[in-house]
């Protein structure tokens, strides 16, 4: 069994982590994967022969007609016991005859009757689950209680049998007519259920809620198997069952439309409400956990920093829920009730996507990649020191890791909250281009540069070396003293800097900012580590990765540049490429692989120019 629902899920053995303790009861799962009831099946032919007996049964009983009882309620009795008052009404009179004719069997021999037909069902029934519903039924019948209202419910049936004349001949005729009628209103009101009835059954509080479930809307819930008990396991936005709001959490589900549940597999449960649709009435006995009262969900959308494939996830508890994606997608989170497992749509596939899919919750995902991460560093250090001579006793002392002083969880890319943004016509984004070495972003940059130079800029740098007899401060460089240089860096105004011959070069952030209040698009050629100083900035800048193509393409680029690279050295780019998609690529807006320069070229420019066209995601925190 998983404890996906607490942080200490490590404590359960991975072996018994692919036994799923919820289900989705109507979403379509490997049919392998379910645990079938060998009894199953016969039980459900006995169930099925036995409302077909009880249906032929009642028909036989709807074709006869009851005279009234007067003794079924004290104001009938009293009715019936005073003098005869006024005429008779000639119409009626045959009808009665007839109807007394046809009505002659009192309804305790019904009652009678049926007791007789419960018990030749019981014998015929070989489960004890299904013996114990009948003897159930049998001592209720045999209430004095029910058998005054079935008493009643006879009269009245036969009341709205008969012809009545428009308008009450005698005063008792138009008191008994509003006694029917109140009789009647009782009756109906006992059978036809609301939404949601809270009632007694067996000695316990339980509620009957029907719902209305389409072909093409799921219920949207899942259950979890407690002893013998079905549970509501989570209510799944987007379902009949949320928007009705009455199941809950925590509710079990004792039948559905009739057929008990108790001590069924959720499996068995998941086949039954596969078949089922149109009205739905569950009997349930309520969570007693206190419900929160009803609030509005605000919905907070993501991007991904990792990739998530719930089929290779031991842990999530439903596993036809789990919602797939990959680091950079647009994630819609619509629940949080559950901190553990998220319920969101993908940006995109919410027309496609019914139901709302789990994904793992931000402090969860943490926790487990901290773990992960601290697993594989102890393995590391455990093999490099294999070669070491044994230590001492003392020294082997195991000691417990301490994981806040290993890995700091917020340091784990997880999900970062987003919000979209049009970016103001006097005011353009910067465009970082990131990429290794000969993949061909700088090339680009430079184009861009020649093509439309009224359009696009470069940051001018900082240095600390002497200006040339050509140069122009804040033209070439901005030439500034190293105390100068040195202070501004370390207060964290440079996006990247570094140290050529003794002397300091940078790009600060003021020198974008000179450009973006020029309304023109600053571009920037940048390593991956400066990614975080530029996003840190209110620049809000567009990161565009431009990855190389294969080994074998990218050779033949470069030799139409006249570059001969060796074949270790063009395998570097190809790896150096790999690691920077791996650790910045949840940083990228955009990736474009440099296949052909035109082609890569004229992708560049459709990104630039969306972004006048059409609202992008950027972290919320920017716009703070």
């Amino acid at each position: 069994m998983i404890t996906s629902h607490s942080n200490g899920y490590v404590q359960e053995a991975s072996g018994q982590a692919k036994s799923h303790r919820e289900r989705a009861v109507d979403c379509p799962g490997e049919e392998g994967s379910l645990v079938k009831s060998p009894h199953c099946s016969a039980h459900m032919e006995r169930i099925q022969h036995y409302q077909e007996e009880l249906r032929k049964r009642r028909e036989e009983d709807s074709r006869g007609k009851h005279d009234i009882d007067p003794n079924a309620s004290l104001r009938l009795k009293k009715l019936s016991q005073n003098p005869k008052v006024g005429i008779d009404n000639p119409t009626f009179e045959g009808k009665e005859k007839v109807t007394k004719d046809t009505s002659s069997q009192d309804p305790v021999a019904e009652l009678e009757e049926l007791l007789q037909a419960l018990k030749w069902a019981q014998h015929c029934l070989t489960d004890a689950q299904s013996q114990q519903d009948v003897e159930l039924i049998r001592q209720l019948l045999a209430k004095e209680d029910f058998r005054n209202a079935y008493t009643i419910y006879s009269a009245v049936s036969l009341q709205k049998s008969r012809v009545s004349p428009t308008s009450a001949l005698t005063v008792q005729a138009e008191d008994l007519c509003q006694e029917a009628l109140m009789q009647a209103h009782d009756s109906v009101a006992a059978q036809e259920m609301a939404e949601e009835n809270v009632t007694e059954y067996l000695g316990e509080t339980v509620k009957l809620v029907r719902l209305e479930k389409a072909r093409d809307t799921p219920l949207g819930a899942t259950v979890r198997n407690e002893m013998d008990s079905v549970v509501v396991s989570r209510v799944v936005k987007g379902g009949a069952a949320e928007s009705s709001g009455l199941l809950s959490e925590g509710d079990e589900i004792l039948e559905i439309n009739g057929i008990s549940i108790r001590g069924k597999h959720i499996n068995e449960v998941h086949d039954l409400l596969q078949q089922m649709h149109g009205t739905l009435t569950f009997l349930l006995i309520p969570s007693s956990q206190i419900k929160p009262a009803p609030h509005r969900q605000t919905v907070m959308h993501v991007r991904a920093y990792f990739d998530y494939d719930p089929s290779d996830d031991p842990f999530v508890p439903c596993r036809e829920l789990g919602l797939s994606f990959q680091k950079g997608d647009i994630l819609h989170v619509i629940s949080q009730d559950d901190p553990n497992w998220w319920q969101a749509y993908r940006d995109g596939d919410e027309d496609n996507q019914p139901l709302a899919g789990l994904i793992p919750g931000k402090s969860f995902q943490q926790q487990r990649e901290t773990l992960k991460k601290t697993i594989t560093d102890k393995s590391r250090e455990h093999q490099g020191k294999l070669w070491c001579a044994k230590k001492s006793k003392k020294q082997r002392k195991k000691s417990t890791p301490n994981l806040s002083k290993n890995t700091d969880c917020d340091d784990i890319p997880t999900y970062e909250e987003m919000s979209l943004y049009h970016q103001p016509a006097s005011r353009k984004r910067p465009i970082a281009l990131i990429g290794p070495t000969n993949s061909g972003h700088d090339e680009l940059r430079r184009r861009l540069l020649s093509i439309e130079p009224e359009k696009f800029a470069v940051a001018v740098p900082h240095t600390t070396r002497n200006s040339r007899i050509h140069e122009r401060n804040g033209r070439e460089y901005n030439f500034v003293s190293r105390a100068a240089f040195e202070a501004d860096l370390a207060t964290g105004k440079f996006i990247e800097s570094g140290e050529y011959e003794k002397n300091l070069y940078g790009t600060s952030t003021d020198s974008v900012r000179h450009v973006i209040n020029s309304g023109r698009i600053c571009l920037l050629c940048l390593h991956t580590r400066s990614l975080q100083v530029l996003r840190s900035s209110n620049l809000k800048p567009y990161v565009i990765y431009i990855a190389p193509p294969s080994q074998e393409r990218l050779r033949t680029l470069l030799a139409t540049e006249g570059k001969t690279p060796k074949p270790e050295e063009l395998k570097e780019v190809i790896e150096k490429a790999r690691e920077m998609e791996h650790n910045f690529g949840h940083l990228f807006d955009a990736t474009i692989v440099n296949m052909d320069p035109d082609q890569a070229f004229y992708e560049l420019r459709r990104l630039i120019d969306k972004l006048d066209t059409e609202p992008q995601w950027v972290p919320t925190s920017w716009l703070c």
